[in-house]
């Protein structure tokens, strides 16, 4: 069988949820605070994946306006029970602190590509909600358990209940399955059932260097619930130098042809802070059922960096350049993505071949900032954009961002003096949480002229940002100094540990914190991967 280098989802993918339907496999994943809310891929051979749809794509659906950073779409689960899909996810309100606001939602479609329903809200009494088909026919939802009195994390089991689709809710008794192991922090269940067996995978440890799959089983949906003689089908907690860290939160899958995958999530740490700034990408292990069934990880724990799957995988794409265009005909590319606001009309237009940006609040916040990115999927590379922008203070800025959140971002702008000359002035935000300021001093400013448009470019290389600009018919010319890229990553995400859950991006943002809704309009934006001597672990 052809060997395929992991990850098959590279850059922010994290808590994969998989599903086969015949010969067709669906890859569920956390988006976050980004909007449209969950990403669905496809493949038919497990190692060629393709976007298909964002299903959470309207206000009905999901508004995150006011979610903090890292709050949003946790964890979705996608099954199939013959008729149609089913998406479970949560939208959380708030994570820091005693308290978490996480109301559990679902959501069906007839096909993949939808169309999917308005949701039904189900709880809200703990994240990653997960709904199983019994075979029986009867469905039944479990989600964690959170205790805001538990010191000194809230995490308190799985908590399991039936539901009935007829009426629309939950119904019946309610109890506490399983407590997890010594590990504590247990999350992401998902239930099976196999050979008269019931078996719980869950994710513990938290997001970070600890995280690990565990799996159990039972002869009773309610329990109790024996550990698996490993306790956990997948970890990398205890090989530092693996090359995929972070690896926990899976989803079992078995093929056609009668074997079985476990899809996961994990992170590729770089430089010598072991920073992910591709964020938590999906990964693939190859899983067996032993005599005992149980399922086994080939050549597991630890997560192997390659992997035999039934195909090879086709890299052309993924190393090309990708030069974007906008046409109204067409919208938005199904690359990009938005922060929070099912209000994309207040945000942006396509209009005459331009992207419009329309200034909104300041590059970070949590409400409605005019911001256009996509994922960062590789270690280097490098970005471009022209932009005509007419600022006339400083209080209007637009341009090009290396963006984590708002805690952390790298951002080129054009913008204006006080007294209305134009100028290009870099902002930067370094993992400065709580405050969220701006760095100081900042760089020197460059006067530019009050018309004609700019040429904004940054590159990577490794963890090295270096921003360029142009003005029209001249060449790129660097601007301000090498700054440290490797601080875009959940590691500098601006929160306490395993509080920092998405990835970095590089798109076009616009802000006019004046009110007056100035606009910036972009011919094109391109995205070119690099290979680089630093990027060890480059699929």
């Amino acid at each position: 069988m052809p060997q395929v280098r992991n990850p098959i989802l590279p850059g922010f993918n994290a808590d994969p949820s998989i599903v086969r339907v015949g010969d067709d496999y669906y890859i569920a994943t956390s988006t976050f605070e980004w909007y449209p809310g969950v990403q669905i891929h496809h493949s038919n051979d497990l190692a060629n994946w393709e976007l298909v749809t964002r299903p959470l794509n309207r206000k009905s659906q999901l508004d995150m306006r006011g979610n903090p950073d890292s709050c949003g779409v946790w964890a979705p689960c996608l099954t199939y029970d013959g008729k149609k899909f089913w998406l479970v996810y949560t939208d959380v309100k708030r994570k820091d602190g005693s308290f978490k606001d996480t109301p559990n939602y679902i959501v069906t479609a007839p096909s993949i590509e939808g169309p999917w329903s308005d949701p039904i809200y189900v709880n809200s009494s703990g994240f990653d909600p997960s709904l199983f088909h019994d075979d029986d026919g009867r469905k039944w939802f479990v989600n964690m358990l959170q205790d805001h009195r538990r010191r000194p994390r809230s995490f308190a089991g799985i908590r399991l209940q039936e539901w009935d689709p007829k009426v629309g809710k939950l119904v019946g008794p309610v109890k506490t399955i399983f407590y997890g192991t010594e590990l504590d922090l247990v999350e992401g269940p998902h239930l099976y059932k196999r050979n008269g067996w019931y078996y719980l995978l869950t994710a513990e440890g938290g997001t970070a260097y600890e995280h690990a799959c565990t799996l159990a089983r039972s002869r009773d949906i309610w329990g109790p619930y024996e550990t698996h003689p490993q306790k956990y089908i997948i970890t990398s907690k205890d090989a530092p130098l693996a090359a995929l860290q972070r690896a926990g939160h899976g989803d079992i899958v078995d093929t056609p042809d009668g074997k079985s995958y476990i899809v996961h999530l994990a992170g590729r740490p770089t430089t010598q802070f072991r920073r992910c700034v591709l964020g938590r990408e999906t990964a693939i292990q190859e899983g067996y059922w032993g005599d005992d069934d149980w399922f086994y990880v080939k050549n597991g724990p630890v997560p192997s960096l390659y992997i035999d799957l039934p195909a090879s995988r086709d890299d052309t794409k993924y190393w090309a350049e990708q030069r974007y265009t906008f046409d109204s005909g067409n919208g938005l590319h199904k690359d990009f993505q938005w922060l929070r606001t099912p209000e994309p009309e207040r945000i942006f237009t396509i209009e005459d071949g331009k992207l419009q940006l329309i200034g909104r609040e300041s590059i970070g916040s949590w409400f409605e900032q005019s911001l256009v990115a996509r994922r960062q999927t590789h270690f280097s590379y490098d970005a471009e954009t022209v932009v005509d922008f007419s600022p006339t203070d400083e209080r209007h800025f637009a341009g090009l961002t290396a963006y984590y959140c708002r805690y952390n971002f790298y951002y080129l702008t054009v913008t204006a003096h006080s007294n209305g000359q134009r100028e290009l002035l870099i902002m930067s935000s370094e993992a400065s949480w709580p405050e969220g300021r701006l760095k100081f001093p900042l760089v020197e400013p460059v006067q530019i002229p009050n018309e004609g448009k700019v040429r904004l470019a940054l590159t990577i290389r490794g963890k090295q940002l270096q921003f360029y600009y142009a003005l029209e018919e001249e060449e790129l010319k660097k601007i301000g100094p090498v700054y440290d890229a490797s601080i875009l990553s959940d590691e500098c995400g601006g929160h306490q540990a395993h509080g920092s859950f998405t990835g970095a991006f590089v798109g076009m943002a616009c802000s006019d914190i004046n009110g007056t809704e100035l606009r910036a309009r972009f011919d094109y934006f391109i995205y070119r991967p690099a290979h680089h001597e630093s990027d060890r672990y480059e699929v």
